[in-house]
């Protein structure tokens, strides 16, 4: 055994060493410790041996084959480093050549464009940002927002159930992010949750994937005025312009008490969705104040805290601010319309340069 080592062990070793690719490596990594290789030949006639015999023979094989896959092992690591290199050296890009212009550079689409303007604003507002899964469990977008099994809200919401999975959904509000958070960290609490929500549901101002956004403030002294303030700020902030009619008109959800729909001025003349006071009325998104039961649900005492929550469609609020007349487009993936629509991707909203087209952005 150690006689066929011996006669085995030069060539190999050189072989190696002078693989230039590491197609060429591992091929002689395969004829030698593959399969049918070479060594495993030879550990495969270890049987044949007495028991002194085989002993010994299996030390010394097993040594060789351990150094044998050492060096392959690094002459992998020098021939991927050398790969590596010539890339680098190969891909290199020259930053002082001219920056030339583009005419066709892509768009980033309106959707992204008002989340980034939105969290742009809720940002400053000192809001943080929290996120949770699209896939999610009756508990949480139903039973812990107040929303047992036989309650009505479960037809109004018109949910895609998961097959062959009891008690899972694809989320219909991204109120699933709230209870998460209230179940792992303790008041205050002001968050923004942005995310893709799901409804069975289409037409110009639905569709069955959509995007939304909701707020949570929770605290020992929120109160509904503080809602309504805030609303109202993030409004003049995110259309631009102080002249935002807005009103809030009783409604109901189970997760707050009491419950409000906000109302926004608008117009529909000349084929677009935009912001007008006087002309008529959107709704656009939902709020109040958070229900004692969710809060118990989530482990706080509503003796001690209490909160207000909101909810609205990204999709509309750039329908309404870029006078975008059907939703349905959104999803239509339209070279036309992104390019119509759609932003520069250097065009990033801020509070000081200007949110978008009408803050001083070039679409």
């Amino acid at each position: 055994m150690e006689q066929k080592i011996e006669e085995m062990k030069p060539a190999l070793v050189k072989a190696i060493q002078e693989a230039e690719t590491l197609i060429a490596l591992d091929e002689i990594r395969v004829k030698t410790l593959g399969k049918s290789g070479s060594v495993t030949e030879l550990m495969k006639g270890l049987g044949k041996l007495n028991p002194d015999e085989r002993k010994t023979a299996g030390q010394v094989l097993n040594t060789f084959k351990n150094e044998i896959g050492t060096l392959i092992e690094s002459k992998k690591q020098e021939l991927e480093l050398k790969e590596m290199n010539e890339r680098l050296a190969n891909e290199s890009v020259d930053i002082t050549l001219p920056v030339r212009p583009n005419t066709n550079m892509g768009r980033i689409h309106p959707v992204t464009q008002v989340t980034e303007e939105m969290l742009t604003i809720f940002a400053q507002m000192g809001f943080e940002v929290a996120e949770g899964p699209d896939i999610e469990d009756d508990f949480h977008n139903f039973e812990a927002l107040n929303i047992p099994a036989a309650h009505p809200a479960r037809q109004m919401q018109a949910t895609f159930f998961m097959e062959n999975a009891d008690n899972i959904v694809l989320r219909t509000q991204t109120s699933g992010v709230q209870i998460r958070t209230m179940e792992n960290k303790k008041p205050p609490i002001k968050i923004v949750a942005p995310g893709r929500t799901y409804r069975r549901d289409y037409d110009m101002t639905h569709t069955p994937m959509f995007h939304q956004i909701e707020g949570l403030v929770i605290d020992t002294e929120t109160n509904l005025a503080h809602l309504k303030s805030t609303l109202m700020e993030f409004m003049k902030l995110f259309f631009e312009t102080d002249d935002v009619a807005l009103r809030f008109r009783p409604s109901y959800f189970p997760f707050t008490e009491p419950s409000y729909e906000a109302d926004v001025g608008c117009s529909r003349e000349n084929g677009e969705f935009k912001i007008k006071s006087g002309a008529g009325w959107c709704e656009l998104l939902g709020c109040g104040m958070v229900h004692p039961n969710v809060l118990r649900t989530c482990g706080l005492d509503p003796n001690v805290y209490q909160g207000f929550a909101f909810g609205c469609g990204i999709d509309r609020f750039a329908m309404l601010k870029y006078g975008i007349p059907d939703l349905r487009s959104f999803f239509d993936a339209d070279m036309r319309w992104i390019k119509h629509y759609g932003f520069l991707p250097l065009d990033i909203p801020t509070i000081t340069s200007g949110l978008s087209l009408n803050g001083g952005l070039k679409r």
